[in-house]
């Protein structure tokens, strides 16, 4: 079996040709070990209020994925009796000091039983994750695969993030049917989420005839992945190919293609934001790793109340993955009640 083959199983990689995306809300895959020292011991999670109450802690509300995923966590708390949720988080994502902020808030809030939070900035977080986890709160790092956060959580919930990424690489060079392309990549602001986003794809292209000519800094949004793009492109007016780290960097891409009349371009992203699947439906990126937020962050939040009722003992739950391309992005479109924000029409 080769990797892709391995990824596609061992992700439950879905067909959609029946169109709706079917998974039950909390059947999510058994937990995997967490690295040697990086799992927080479940005996250390107190409830002693009525009830239970998830704080959710994304980098920032300017991305729309960041949301999807507070979405998925509300539909389960919805369902239960006397389980609420709440968001907490800055506008933008790089204010790494309003979310730590608001992490020690929620920290010291006796009300609050668990934390699910998502880190771009892992070491400067992990003295704040440590204290909540002393405090007795439930800590899940989501949209992440990190085996050993820089101190111990209770569980971590995401996709393998390098090997989406190298099966996306795949998948791009399957439709170029042996041609050589020069590829450039956007990555994200450093960290492990732009390490192994960006690592799976090169990793995929290496010893290949697809070359890496130039690789900038996109900043995780449309309009900073707009300008590294218009650069990238400028100063390498030959590329064919353009990877991003995520899909608002993607689009920004798009957006410069556009400026510079280079239809010539293949634009790849990772997430699964909805303005890019209908982007692609259009017919402007090419395809994206379809990490489905709404899905992830229901079967986090079935996860974290596992943990507090103790039903499990912590780890990393993956999640299901899928490349969307033309062919079937009007598909995934057709199940809008596993999106957000809804399509902008109805497919």
């Amino acid at each position: 079996m080769n990797l892709r083959q391995t990824l596609l199983t061992s992700v439950a990689f879905v067909g959609i040709a029946g169109g709706a995306w079917a998974e039950d809300m909390c059947d999510y895959a058994a937990p995997t070990a967490l690295n040697d020292g990086a799992q927080a011991a479940t005996g250390t999670i107190q409830n002693d209020q009525d009830g239970i109450t998830i704080a959710y802690l994304p980098m920032g509300t300017e991305f729309n994925y960041h949301i999807a995923l507070g979405e998925g966590i509300t539909d389960v708390t919805e369902t239960r009796d006397g389980v609420d949720s709440f968001l907490l988080s800055p506008y933008s994502g790089g204010d790494l000091a309003g979310q730590m902020g608001m992490l020690q808030d929620v920290t010291a809030r006796d009300d609050v039983d668990a934390i699910i939070l998502i880190s771009f900035d892992e070491s400067a977080l992990a003295p704040l994750v440590e204290e909540a986890v002393n405090a007795g709160k439930a800590v899940v790092i989501i949209n992440s695969d990190i085996p050993d956060f820089p101190t111990p959580v209770h569980g971590v919930v995401g996709v393998n993030q390098r090997a989406v990424n190298h099966a996306l690489a795949d998948w791009a060079m399957e439709q170029a049917d042996g041609a050589a392309r020069k590829v450039g990549v956007l990555d994200g602001e450093p960290g492990y989420l732009a390490t192994e986003r960006a690592g799976g794809f090169t990793d995929g292209i290496e010893g290949t005839n697809w070359e890496l000519v130039a690789r900038i800094n996109g900043g995780w949004s449309v309009e900073k992945g707009n300008t590294a793009a218009m650069d990238l492109i400028q100063a390498n007016p030959g590329v064919e190919v353009i990877y991003a780290s995520n899909d608002y960097m993607a689009l920004g891409a798009v957006l410069a293609t556009q400026a510079l009349g280079r239809d010539d371009i293949s634009i790849l992203g990772y997430d699964g934001d909805t303005g890019a699947l209908e982007d692609i439906a259009a017919g402007g990126m090419t395809a994206t790793s379809d990490t489905s937020p709404v899905i992830m962050g229901r079967k986090a939040a079935c996860f974290v109340l596992d943990l507090i009722e103790g039903k499990s003992e912590g780890g990393y739950v993956n999640t299901p993955t899928r490349i969307v391309h033309e062919g079937n992005a009007v598909q995934v479109l057709q199940a809008p009640e596993d999106l957000f924000p809804l399509p902008s029409k109805d497919y």
